[in-house]
């Protein structure tokens, strides 16, 4: 919304293909954190066989990847980074202190690439359907909600959401402005205003 004199507020909808493709790689390297956001659908999750210190450092660097990949203006790398083989343009990593996570994720470039594409594929799909237009609708509703509610304009923020196929519904908060969704409860009209209220009333 832009409207001279008011409070703006921008929401960003996407089923990222980055975002999707280090969820895939989480879930086939075992590994656990974050450990509130459930599994992808179709993905199987592999049991980790490592030394438990090769672990906790495949799991720092694969979350210090995460918060680069959901959030990068927030999260940039210290040094510079570098495209991963094997990954398209998906993956860029850390040219020091990612050694553990690029050799670990080496073997899966084709799977994840073609896992991240297809789901990203399905979203862009059902955006482009009969009901294009309900996700400005959506937002738009829950913000007019909350104005009645608190009896003023919403103040100005911004919000990426993030439509993704996980196996639990639900709403969780993945980064400082970033928030993942479960896809059907996206499609759930009512289900998905109730979820996003709350969000709405931190924010706005």
């Amino acid at each position: 919304m832009n409207s001279p004199g008011r409070p703006e507020w921008l929401i960003r909808e996407d089923a990222s293909q980055p975002v999707l493709l280090a969820l895939f790689l989480r879930q086939r390297l075992g590994l656990r954190s974050p450990s509130e956001i459930p599994a992808l659908r179709e993905v199987v999750s592999a049991e980790p066989d490592r030394p438990d210190d090769e672990q906790a450092l495949l799991e720092r660097q694969w979350r210090e990847y995460w918060a680069m990949t959901v959030e990068p203006q927030a999260h940039p790398s210290p040094v510079p980074l570098d495209l991963v083989d094997g990954f398209d343009t998906l993956v860029a990593l850390p040219v020091d202190g990612a050694d553990v996570l690029r050799r670990e994720i080496a073997p899966l470039g084709a799977d994840a690439v073609a896992y991240a594409r297809r789901a990203h594929r399905a979203y862009v799909a059902r955006e482009s359907g009969p009901r294009t237009g309900d996700a400005y609708r959506a937002y738009a509703s829950a913000i007019a909600e909350h104005e009645r509610q608190v009896g003023r304009r919403a103040h100005s923020f911004e919000l990426n959401v993030q439509v993704l196929p996980f196996t639990q519904r639900g709403l969780w908060w993945i980064g400082s402005l970033t928030i993942a969704v479960t896809d059907g409860l996206r499609r759930d009209v009512a289900a998905f205003d109730a979820a996003i209220h709350p969000i709405i009333a931190e924010l706005a």
